[in-house]
C-alpha cells in the first residue's frame, strides 16, 4: 500500500490509456465532484392505467417484465463510487480484485428483457411532429418538444388512460406512447431529465416485430455509454438503467447492500424484485467517500462472483434461459448510434471460470448520430452490425488449467488500484515538507572537514537541492485570503511607496511592484500571508528582522522562514502617511538577490541558492 499511496497506477498504461481524462485523476488531485445526479424516472410509471389489451401488446413487444419492475430507491453515492471504477477503455469495473462487468447474463436475470434478437437501430429524427402524428395520432405542442425529443410529461398527460371502448388503432397508439414513456424513463433515460427521443417510436409500429429486437442488449449498450461518459472528469450526471447498475452491485458486492427482502413474492423473476422498495439497511453518512474507501479496500470475500448459481432454471422464461450463453459472447452491443463492446473475456470468474490474461481490446470509434434527420444509421454501423450478427460464434471459453496468479500479477500493473488518496494531500505536503527540513538540517550540520573536492561538491549539491525544494514547497503554499477591497488597499499601500527601513547591512531591496503581482495571482478572502523559507543562521544576525514603521505591516522570523503579513488599511490617513514617507526602493531582499552573496567557493558550482552553506 505504501507504493500505491504515491502511485495509484496504472504502472503500464497500455490498457488504461485515457487515465488523464478519467475522474480518478481529478480525485487524486483533490478535485472532488461529489455525488452524480442520477436520471431515472420510474416514480410515475404506476400512474399509467393500462387496459388488459394494452398489457397484452406490451408483452408482445418484449416489455412484459420490464413494466412490472418497481421503482428502486437509488443510492446516488454508491452509483457515483461505482462510476469512479468504470473504465471506458475496457467497459469493465476495475476493482482491487480484478475486472468485473455487467453482462448480458445480468440483464437477462435482473430485467427480463430479450438479450438476443435483431439490433435496436433505425432512423433518427430532428423534429417530432411527423413521427408523432404517424404513430401516436397527435402532435405535441411546441413547449413539449426539443429537437427530436418529446417530454415524458406530455406522453403521460395525453396517453396515460386509454378508453375501454377505444378502437384498436387508438389502443395501439396509447400503447406505443406508453412504451416510449417506459423506455425513456428506465433503460433509455437521458440526462435531459424529462425527455425521450422519438426515434424509438417506429420500432413499436408492429408489436410482434418489436418483440424480436434485442432490447436487453440495447439497454446494456446504452448503460455502457452512460457509464463511460460519467467516468470522465468533466461530467456530473449519469443516465441509463441505474436500477440495473445498482441491483447488479447488490447481487455481486457486499458493499452498501441492504438486507434482502425475504417475502416470497420478491423471490421471483425478474430478480430486481429482491431489492424492491426503499433501503432497509443503514445508509446514514454513507457518502461517496465512504463507498470509495470501501471499494479501494475491497476484499475477495466481499465479492459474489456467481450470485445466480442457486436460482432454479424453472423460474426463468424460456427465451431468457436459452440465450444466457450470450453473457460470455465477445460482441458488439448496439442501440442506434451507441455501439459498445461486450467483453466478458475480462471477467470470466463471473461465469465460474478461471481468468486468464485477456486479449488486448481493439479500440473502436464511438459514433454519434449527429444532427441529420431521417438518417438510417444501419449504413454507418456495418462493422458493428456484423459483429452482433456473429454473436453466437464469439462465445468465450477457457481451459481448466489456467493459472489465475498470472492474471492478477498482470492486472496490478495495468489497473488504477486506488481512487481516493490513503493520505490527504495536506498531510502528504506536511510530511514531505518535514522530510525536506530533516534533509536540509542534516546537510547543514554535516562537517566537511577531511572531504575531498568531489565529496564537498556532493554535500554542497545536496544542500542546494534540499533548500531549493523546501523553498519551492513553501512558496507553492502561499495563502491568499483577502477580500477584494482589502486587496486593492494593500496594492495601493505597496504602490504608494511605503518606507521600509532596512535594519543592518545584510538586507537587500525588493521592488514593491513585484510583490503587488503576487497578490494578483492568488485567490481572495480576508487576509493574506506568504512565506519565504530562510534558515536564520544563514542571514546576517543584524538582518534577521525587517522593521516597518507602519503598524499594519509585520515581518516575523523563526528558525525556518520569514513571513510577511499585510494587514488592512481601513484609515485613509494611513494611506496618505504611507504615500508621503517614500523610499522608492522596496521592502525586503529577494531570494534571487541573495544568490550573489552566497556563492560557493568550489568552482564547479556555478550558482548557489540563498540557503546554501559555504564550505
Amino acid at each position: 500500500m505504501d507504493f500505491y499511496a504515491t502511485n495509484p497506477g496504472p504502472i503500464d498504461d497500455s490498457v488504461l490509456y485515457d487515465q488523464e481524462k478519467h475522474v480518478s485523476s481529478a480525485i487524486w488531485e483533490g478535485q472532488e465532484r461529489g455525488a452524480l445526479r442520477c436520471h431515472e424516472h420510474t416514480s410515475k410509471l404506476d400512474q399509467w392505467a393500462l387496459t388488459s389489451k394494452q398489457i397484452e401488446l406490451v408483452k408482445r413487444a418484449g416489455f412484459g417484465y420490464l413494466r412490472l419492475i418497481p421503482a428502486i430507491s437509488l443510492d446516488n453515492p454508491l452509483i457515483s463510487a461505482l462510476v469512479e471504477r468504470w473504465r471506458r477503455e475496457t467497459n469493465t469495473f476495475h476493482f482491487t480484485v480484478g475486472e468485473m462487468s455487467i453482462t448480458l447474463e445480468d440483464v437477462g436475470y435482473l430485467l427480463g428483457l430479450p438479450i438476443d434478437g435483431e439490433p435496436v437501430i433505425g432512423v433518427t429524427y430532428t423534429t417530432c411532429d411527423a413521427v408523432c402524428m404517424k404513430f401516436l395520432g397527435r402532435t405535441p405542442d411546441s413547449g413539449s418538444t426539443s429537437g427530436g425529443m418529446v417530454k415524458l410529461s406530455w406522453l403521460k398527460e395525453t396517453f396515460s388512460r386509454c378508453p375501454f371502448d377505444a378502437p384498436v388503432e387508438e389502443i395501439e397508439r396509447h400503447t406505443r406512447a406508453y412504451l416510449l414513456y417506459l423506455v425513456g424513463s428506465t433503460v433509455f433515460s437521458t440526462t435531459t431529465g424529462n425527455k425521450v427521443p422519438v426515434m424509438y417510436l417506429p420500432l413499436f409500429e408492429n408489436f410482434d416485430r418489436a418483440g424480436r429486437y434485442a432490447w436487453g442488449a440495447a439497454a446494456l449498450s446504452f448503460l455502457y455509454r452512460a457509464l463511460g461518459n460519467a467516468s470522465l472528469r468533466s461530467q456530473s450526471t449519469i443516465s441509463g438503467s441505474l436500477t440495473l447498475l445498482q441491483c447488479w452491485s447488490y447481487f455481486r458486492l457486499n458493499i452498501g447492500r441492504p438486507r434482502l427482502n425475504h417475502d416470497p413474492i420478491h423471490d421471483r423473476f425478474p430478480f430486481v424484485f429482491r431489492w424492491k422498495g426503499k433501503h432497509t439497511g443503514p445508509s446514514t453518512n454513507r457518502d461517496v467517500t465512504f463507498y470509495r474507501k470501501a471499494l479501494d479496500s475491497l476484499k475477495p470475500s466481499e465479492v459474489e462472483w456467481c450470485p445466480y448459481r442457486n436460482i432454479s432454471d424453472a423460474l426463468l422464461p424460456e427465451d431468457i434461459r436459452d440465450n444466457l450463453i450470450l453473457g460470455r459472447s465477445n460482441t458488439m452491443l448496439i442501440c442506434f448510434d451507441k455501439a459498445e463492446r461486450h467483453l466478458p473475456d475480462r471477467c470470466l470468474r463471473q461465469f465460474g471460470l478461471r481468468q486468464p490474461i485477456p486479449l488486448d481490446v481493439q479500440q473502436w470509434e464511438r459514433k454519434s448520430r449527429g444532427v441529420d434527420g431521417g438518417v438510417d444509421l444501419s449504413g454507418k454501423m456495418e462493422t458493428e452490425l456484423s459483429e452482433w450478427s456473429d454473436r453466437h460464434l464469439r462465445v468465450v471459453d477457457v481451459d481448466d488449467d489456467v493459472e489465475e496468479s498470472h492474471y492478477l500479477h498482470w492486472f496490478l500493473k495495468i489497473t488504477r488500484k486506488l481512487v481516493g488518496r490513503p493520505v490527504p494531500i495536506s498531510s502528504e505536503f506536511q510530511r514531505m515538507n518535514a522530510a525536506l527540513r530533516d534533509i536540509a538540517n542534516v546537510a547543514d550540520m554535516l562537517s566537511t572537514h577531511g572531504m575531498d573536492d568531489q565529496q564537498m561538491h556532493a554535500v554542497t549539491r545536496i544542500r542546494f537541492l534540499a533548500h531549493e525544494c523546501l523553498r519551492d514547497q513553501i512558496g507553492s503554499m502561499m495563502i491568499a485570503d483577502i477580500t477584494d477591497s482589502d486587496l486593492n488597499e494593500v496594492e495601493k499601500k505597496i504602490r504608494g511607496k511605503e518606507r521600509i527601513r532596512r535594519k543592518g547591512t545584510g538586507v537587500k531591496r525588493r521592488r514593491k511592484d513585484d510583490v503587488g503581482s503576487h497578490f494578483q495571482n492568488h485567490s481572495v478572502s480576508s487576509q493574506q500571508q506568504f512565506c519565504i523559507a530562510t534558515p536564520i543562521d544563514m542571514l546576517d544576525p543584524t538582518a534577521s528582522m525587517c522593521h516597518v514603521e507602519n503598524d499594519d505591516m509585520d515581518m516575523c522570523a523563526d528558525d525556518s522562514q520569514l513571513c510577511y503579513m499585510p494587514g488592512k488599511l481601513d484609515e485613509s490617513t494611513q494611506l496618505s502617511d504611507a504615500a508621503n514617507d517614500i523610499d522608492d526602493s522596496s521592502f525586503c531582499r529577494t531570494v534571487e538577490e541573495m544568490d550573489h552573496n552566497l556563492l560557493s567557493e568550489n568552482g564547479d558550482i556555478g550558482q548557489q541558492n540563498d540557503y546554501s552553506v559555504l564550505v
